[in-house]
């Protein structure tokens, strides 16, 4: 199993719709994340913004691959991408990339 965390940034101005969007995340959203081999998937948000993602999964790339392929996905794509600072026209789920982990207690 990999463990997988990243970081994004949300805007500042956005934080508390941001929160309110994750307190309700679409079932059928919820249902191609965990069909496309996302488990244990959690989202941190600090109050500048800094958002750290943790997941774990057989296999980042089809999780990521999987996802890609979902219509939901591009929908829920579209409706977070003005959240988030500097994604240069990538979608919020293609501007996560994996921290190097360099320790771990099991």
């Amino acid at each position: 199993m990999q463990r997988v965390c990243f970081l994004l940034k949300v805007r500042q101005d956005k934080l508390a719709e941001y929160r309110e969007r994750h307190a309700a995340v679409w079932p059928e959203m919820l249902e191609a994340l965990s069909a496309t081999g996302w488990h244990n998937y959690s989202l941190f948000l600090r109050d500048d913004g800094l958002l750290v993602g943790y997941l774990e999964t057989e296999d980042f790339q089809a999780a990521l691959d999987g996802m890609a392929a979902a219509e939901v996905n591009a929908r829920w794509q579209a409706e977070m991408a003005p959240f988030f600072e500097s994604l240069d026209g990538t979608r919020p789920d293609e501007a996560m990339k994996p921290l190097t982990e360099v320790f771990h207690l099991a």
